[in-house]
């Protein structure tokens, strides 16, 4: 699984921190650093963290781009 997160669109809630700590961390107060491939083990935890994601800033998949298509 590929992720990216719109640095632009989060507000450092870091609800995907709390959900996947292997995968997302925060650097700082509010930036946000993480993993751009998921690992397997990482999968149920990723899509969680997407899902929770107040602002929708993560995208999770197969096939995501950087530019969000």
């Amino acid at each position: 699984m590929q992720l990216v997160v719109d640095l632009t669109r989060c507000q450092g809630y870091a609800q995907c921190v709390f959900l996947a700590p292997d995968v997302f961390r925060l650097h700082g107060e509010e930036g946000l650093l993480y993993a751009t491939s998921v690992p397997d083990d990482q999968l149920e935890r990723v899509r969680q963290a997407a899902a929770a994601c107040p602002v929708q800033a993560i995208l999770a998949g197969e096939a995501v781009r950087a530019d969000g298509g």
